[in-house]
């Protein structure tokens, strides 16, 4: 469904993705991991069309992404939850929801239903200003906005940053409950152990490479990542 084959990307003159290659089947979860400054988030920042790649392709089903424009990507399904949540603060949560449907001519009331049911909490608070909500409801409110674009792809950057122990639990078992629900997810993610874990398969980035690909299972197993990444 989604393929990226050997990209380069420069920072000025700084290499930072070299030769990358992934593939994310339809209906998977595929996740990334790596430490700080591997290139994990240049890798989704690529996919979705904010970063050009100087060599390589980005296909999604066989259609070229590195010559189009990010809502011209958003437009054919594929959206990202950035780092650091970036909601509308000045706006209500029912104004960044609509935001994340912009792009639709169609009836978006199931949508919005189908939002509210895996976060009742928004519901409860769809009339207050998104800057006043906690990091966990706006983490909640990130992932809605993009739902309610219609993914065929989400993009998913560091969902748990930040967020208390059970709160990261939720965060991932949402993840999954998207998943069921027909949705491709690309996660980067800090908390190796619980990306792994739900994770079909992964990948390891170190300073631009991918070193290592498995299923989820074998690289929670395998020495080297559980030494790097897993403190065991």
């Amino acid at each position: 469904m989604l393929r990226i084959e050997g990209i380069d990307v420069y920072y000025g003159v700084i290499r930072a993705l070299k030769e990358v290659s992934l593939d994310v089947n339809e209906g998977e979860i595929v996740t990334l991991i790596g430490a700080n400054g591997a290139g994990k988030t240049t890798t989704l920042k690529t996919i979705s069309g904010v970063i050009r790649p100087r060599k390589g392709r980005v296909l999604f089903d066989n259609r070229e992404l590195t010559k189009m424009a990010p809502h011209e990507i958003a437009g054919i399904g594929i959206f990202q939850v950035p780092e650091g949540r970036r909601i509308f603060g000045n706006l209500t949560v029912m104004e960044n929801l609509l935001m994340g449907a912009y792009l639709r001519k169609d009836d978006i009331s199931g949508d919005l239903e189908r939002v509210f049911t895996l976060f009742p909490r928004l519901k409860e608070r769809q009339r207050q200003k998104a800057g006043t909500l906690s990091g966990g409801e706006q983490q909640m409110l990130a992932i809605s906005r993009a739902l309610m674009g219609k993914p065929k792809v989400m993009l998913l950057d560091e969902p748990s940053l930040g967020l208390a122990p059970l709160l990261v639990f939720n965060i991932f078992e949402t993840i999954k409950e998207i998943n069921k629900q027909r949705v491709t997810i690309l996660l980067v993610e800090q908390n190796a152990y619980m990306a792994l874990q739900i994770a079909h398969r992964a990948y390891v980035l170190e300073t631009g490479k991918v070193v290592l690909e498995g299923t989820g299972e074998e690289l929670l197993n395998n020495e080297m990542v559980r030494k790097a990444y897993l403190g065991g």
